[in-house]
């Protein structure tokens, strides 16, 4: 076959799988497909396994007949019931689930949850990751038909309904009505016109020092009379904005940075259009990190930085920090990680969309748009948490009518990004796909780096219950990189357990450092030998970064116009105000 007819060929196969994944948004059925047709085979070879999910099947069954026999006149069922003492599920915590017929609506959906748990994790000889898929889907689905998200089987709805005379289900249908036409016309979710940036968040004083096509660099203005000498240069993912870390004055990373005396710059990233398709990797390694360190370097010079990466700005950092040691640069004092992946072997429920069939289809997607939608990144987060990002809010907005209060966070959450098509396909392919990274074959400049050649102390969090960045992967850090390093668990999920200042009444946190000489110790061992500690890690960071430092000194002055860092704008400037 000819260049141009492979060409040609390739030219339809790409154009009807990007039709193909609008058909089933974004979403790569076949991979479902392959899922249950290797879980359905290898059940049919398992006739032990069969006969115990039967009898599994009936056990449960008799306690749901007998679960739903006393109490027809309205009493509460038995305290000691095996389905509420063996499965909490907090959508049925309400004391009205516990009477007749409500009851047995719960039982019934948590037998079944409790069968195709069994079902979906006991068949052996399954493919892991199709193993995985088929547990979410069955989760997915139950999710969907939980008694709770229906009228009549929700007794707590209900008896709202009864108190209020319907004016609940008013306001839901209203709140409904309101979302409905705010995704029609492409507007973001009430509430967020209370949050705007630059001046309700984002609000830290500060100069974009730097723009290019691919970001703008942030110095904040000093608070303090004498700094550290070191500054710190923050890499947030650009799969999110970067001013999570400068959310209102209360609990804005940054701002409580700058009042403990250090100089901070921050990276903005531009929101990518279709012209910029063709940013990959390198170009986020070379006009993103390595731009913004030589502006740091030229406006505080003969200094080393204190190198901070969020998410997968941390999975970058940790890329140019491999091939600043190959090249035996020495301009970093310390890393810090935060909720960063340096190991993709393991990367939890977010690995569920990543396999080679849908990053096809989204590549085929995205070669014909030139990103990927915010909203796609979006919905898979959404799918991730479907019953508390999804289910209950709809039950809570519009059966109950009870709509919850914007906040800072939230209105963030919403201002989501896109994501250039060549960046992000190298992105899944290398490090989630190929986890080149930790296996050594990363190229920069043509060349492999190797994390075991950073020497820096190193101080990493891991957030308990996050499910983008998985603490017990995050902790792989030890196994792959010799040096010193201070871990962090911090209670919490990706971004709350981030977001975490010091006066919030409910974090807690464990920490300890791994010593050149220290015994490495499991992901487990860890946390069972680790004392915990009450309050926020941030002070406990800051008082690390102090101890890397040497004297203070008086603030640099902000940019260095004479070596082509002028004071361009205001912060927040001007790429973080581009919608999606």
């Amino acid at each position: 076959m000819t260049n141009s007819k492979t060409q040609g060929a390739n030219a339809l196969d790409q154009a009807f799988r990007a039709f193909w994944a609008r058909r089933w948004l974004s979403v790569a059925p076949e991979s479902q497909v392959l899922a249950w047709q290797d879980w359905l085979m290898q059940l049919a070879l398992s006739p032990g396994t069969q006969a115990n999910l039967a009898r599994l099947a009936l056990t449960l069954r008799q306690e749901c007949v007998r679960d739903s026999l006393p109490g027809v006149a309205g009493e509460a069922a038995p305290e000691n019931n095996q389905k509420a003492a063996t499965i909490y599920d907090h959508r049925f915590s309400d004391d009205a689930w516990d009477h007749y017929p409500f009851r047995v609506f719960r039982q019934s959906f948590l037998a079944q949850q409790q069968w195709w748990e069994a079902a979906t994790n006991q068949v052996r000889g399954v493919n892991p990751h199709h193993r995985r898929l088929v547990s979410f889907a069955a989760k997915q689905w139950l999710d969907m038909w939980s008694p709770g998200n229906f009228f009549l089987t929700n007794p707590t709805v209900l008896a709202k309904t009864v108190e209020e005379g319907g004016a609940n289900l008013v306001r839901g249908l209203q709140h409904f009505w309101d979302d409905f036409r705010a995704q029609l016309d492409g507007s973001p979710p009430a509430g967020t016109e209370n949050f705007q940036v630059g001046k309700d968040v984002a609000l830290t004083p500060g100069k974009v020092v730097l723009r290019n096509q691919l970001m703008e660099l942030i110095q904040y203005q000093p608070t303090t009379d004498k700094v550290y000498a070191e500054p710190i240069l923050i890499v947030p993912a650009w799969i999110m904005k970067y001013y999570i870390l400068d959310l209102s004055a209360h609990n804005s990373l940054i701002k409580f940075l700058v009042d403990q005396g250090h100089t901070v710059f921050c990276i903005s990233w531009k929101n990518p259009r279709a012209e910029d398709r063709d940013l990959g990797m390198d170009d986020y390694l070379t006009l993103g990190w390595q731009a913004a360190l030589d502006a740091v370097n030229a406006i505080v010079p003969n200094q080393k930085v204190h190198a901070t990466g969020y998410c997968l700005g941390g999975s970058l950092l940790s890329i140019a920090a491999a091939a600043m040691a190959r090249e035996n640069d020495n301009r970093l004092a310390s890393i810090t990680l935060l909720a960063s992946l340096v190991d993709f072997s393991e990367p939890g429920e977010l690995g569920l969309f990543i396999d080679e069939a849908q990053v096809t289809l989204l590549e085929a997607q995205m070669a014909k748009r030139g990103y990927l939608r915010a909203d796609q990144m979006a919905g898979a987060f959404q799918m991730l948490r479907s019953y508390d990002l999804l289910w209950s809010r709809m039950v809570n907005e519009y059966l109950l009518g009870n709509r919850g209060s914007m906040f800072d966070l939230m209105a963030w959450n919403a201002d989501a990004t896109r994501m250039p098509a060549k960046m992000h396909s190298q992105y899944l392919r290398r490090l989630y796909l190929n986890n080149e990274l930790s296996a050594g074959r990363y190229p920069v400049g043509g060349r492999p780096v190797s994390l075991a050649d950073i020497r820096l102390p190193m101080f990493c969090v891991g957030t308990a219950s996050d499910h983008v960045a998985p603490w017990k992967s995050v902790y792989k850090v030890h196994l792959l990189i010799p040096a010193e390093i201070t871990f962090v668990l911090a209670s919490g999920g990706h971004n709350a357990g981030i977001i975490t200042p010091p006066d919030h009444p409910r974090r807690r946190y464990q920490m300890a450092t791994r010593t050149l000489q220290s015994t490495q110790l499991s992901a487990e061992d860890w946390q069972a030998s680790v004392p915990s500690q009450q309050g926020s890690w941030w002070p406990a960071w800051q008082a690390w970064l102090a101890k890397q430092s040497v004297a203070e000194q008086t603030p640099p002055a902000m940019g260095a116009a004479q070596k082509g860092y002028p004071l361009l704008a205001d912060a927040p400037g001007q790429y973080v105000l581009e919608r999606a």
